[in-house]
């Protein structure tokens, strides 16, 4: 069953260390944790009980004694060898699904805060970065936890136990054994560092790399038009290098890591062996025959476990920088907050831009130019307003204003007298619907997209929407109607085709606020037509606001803003603006086409 996503995560992460963090996922299965570490420590507990069987049972036969102690430890290592089976089924349960549930509360924290951050913030990562941590992150730091309990507990448990037992049986060797611990923990230290930092550039590396290749499969229709594929391959391969590279490197450093540690241990190893042997033969401390072969497969035991801990270092090293890396977003501070402010619950569509402004940021954190200075408008409830002027005028950002992806860094906006920065702008959005200039399409069928996030919505209304919006002759047209599948982003379909479904979607919401962005800019003069026919029904009794090239598309308008270098350099109806000779005049050729 799946558990709720925990609010503490998501906002209460600030960098922490990732241990804490795992602390933080794994808090509500605690007792199912500690019920698998116990079950574990039961089921793998021949590995170490065997050496002192082994070692009494030899004793029994060097000194020929009863034969009542030989049969009383065969008995105890068959019945834990019994019961081993149901426990490891047991423990399975209980830590996988710990840990898938885990995973999957990672990833829709992830999925969660995306949703939650800004469009500039989008507008700046990847989608494939954020893919990667979604998908490739979340897998590495399950694999960390599965492996870390699956070797590391083995080598826990046998390193506990195995001196335990020493320590009962043949005290005298305690210390000599204890040494490996201390050494191990120092070479582990010392090359910690060096591997994180290797696994990070590793990991920032294939995150290059997964933009890249996202970057070529988007440009494929482009680059096969262009005959540019040894150039798109010449950027690919430029990564695959440098992945290659980090790669080596950091298999290198892996590999020099364990072979130092396993040369080290084997030959503390030796020491040890000759060392008891040396005893026993000599008759001191106590020692039989017995404790010589309990000693010689303890320590192997014991060096195998401590190796096996230094092997797993690299894999918790990546997975741990796996829980960094999906704390990138986890802290990205760049949230749009709602939390607290007032939700509408009606809207007329009253908007007033008063003295607004707008700086993007650079990387340093100060502006790096004005993108709309001074901008003062008031639009009234059903007005059509149409947004015109250079490329770079400012007219996607005064958009992205009115929706709510960006905040005025001057000024304010008003909806219906209300300042806009005192709304919460989710339930704002839900009076807004956008056609841009791309429909966005996902891969399911027509009455999905058209319906999404409506849930369960009538047929009649449906039809409606899909026939205002001149789409419904095509649709049923098609081999299964409102359930055809229209590919990924709408492949299947026209450009045409695709924006009226887009206008379908926004009729079916009944909008109060309506933005319309290049909506007709990418299509033929027949598919325009149709477009503007269903735009022409889509606007009516609506506050909308218009980007357009197109001079079909914005001469009807109510009013026509003029734009240049951020600020409004005139504005009137379009008849208005042709006889006054000004800006707006001198763009009419480019409208035109």
């Amino acid at each position: 069953m799946h558990r709720p996503v925990p609010d503490h995560l998501d906002h209460q992460y600030r960098g922490e260390h990732p241990l804490r963090t795992l602390g933080h996922l794994f808090r509500p299965d605690r007792s199912k944790l500690l019920l698998a570490i116990l079950l574990f420590a039961v089921k793998h507990s021949p590995i170490w009980l065997l050496p002192v069987i082994t070692a009494t049972v030899l004793d029994v036969v060097v000194r020929h004694g009863g034969q009542a102690e030989l049969w009383q430890a065969t008995g105890l290592l068959l019945f834990i060898l019994v019961i081993n089976y149901p426990l490891h089924q047991w423990y399975v349960r209980l830590l996988g699904g710990s840990i898938r549930r885990m995973g999957t509360t990672l990833r829709s924290a992830l999925c969660r805060r995306m949703q939650q951050l800004s469009i500039g913030y989008h507008s700046r990562v990847s989608s494939s970065v954020l893919q990667a941590k979604v998908v490739r992150d979340v897998e590495a730091v399950e694999q960390m936890v599965q492996q870390s309990a699956d070797m590391g507990l083995g080598a826990v448990t046998t390193l506990i136990g195995g001196l335990v037992l020493i320590g009962f049986r043949t005290p005298e060797f305690l210390p000599v054994f204890l040494v490996v611990v201390p050494v191990a923990g120092l070479l582990v230290m010392r090359l910690r560092g060096r591997l994180r930092s290797h696994n990070e550039d590793f990991r920032r590396e294939v995150e290059h790399l997964s933009s890249r290749v996202g970057e070529m499969t988007t440009l494929i229709p482009i680059t096969r038009a262009h005959g540019l594929e040894r150039t798109a391959l010449g950027r690919v391969d430029g990564s695959l290098r440098q992945v290659f590279a980090a790669g080596l490197r950091l298999d290198t450093m892996n590999g020099r890591f364990n072979s130092a540690a396993w040369v080290l241990l084997n030959i503390l190893g030796v020491c040890c062996l000759t060392g008891s042997a040396l005893v026993a033969y000599h008759g001191w401390l106590g020692v039989s025959a017995g404790d010589v072969v309990m000693l010689s497969s303890f320590f192997t035991l014991l060096t195998g476990s401590v190796t096996t801990l230094l092997g797993l270092a690299p894999q918790i090293s990546k997975g741990l920088e796996s829980v960094r890396s999906a704390g990138e977003v986890l802290q990205a501070p760049d949230l749009e907050s709602n939390a607290g402010k007032a939700e509408l619950q009606r809207v007329t569509g009253r908007i007033a831009f008063e003295k607004v402004g707008f700086s993007y940021a650079g990387a340093d954190g100060e502006a790096d130019g004005v993108a709309v200075d001074d901008f003062t408008l008031s639009a009234r409830p059903g007005e059509t307003v149409a947004l015109v002027g250079a490329s770079g005028a400012g007219k996607s950002t005064v958009l992205n204003l009115l929706i709510g992806f960006i905040r005025p860094t001057a000024g304010r906006i008003l909806l219906d007298g209300v300042d806009m920065a005192t709304l919460d702008l989710r339930s704002y959005r839900r009076f807004l619907s956008v056609v841009p200039q791309e429909s966005i399409l996902f891969e399911g069928s027509i009455r999905d997209n058209v319906t999404y996030g409506l849930g369960d919505t009538d047929e009649e209304t449906l039809l409606r929407a899909l026939r205002d919006a001149n789409a419904l002759e095509f649709v049923r047209r098609l081999p299964d109607g409102l359930d055809t599948v229209v590919g990924e982003r709408g492949a299947r379909l026209s450009g045409g085709q695709r924006q009226r479904l887009a206008i379908a979607r926004a009729l079916i919401r009944d909008p109060r606020v309506l933005v319309l962005d290049e909506a007709t800019s990418a299509l033929d003069n027949r598919s325009e037509a149709l477009v503007q026919e269903a735009l022409a029904r889509l606007v009516h009794g609506r506050t909308v606001f218009v980007v357009a090239h197109r001079l079909s598309t914005i001469q009807g308008a109510d009013r026509i803003v003029v734009m240049a270098d951020g600020r409004i350099a005139e504005t009137g109806t379009h008849a208005e603006l042709v006889a006054r000779g000004g800006v707006y005049a001198g763009l009419q050729p480019a409208a035109a086409g």
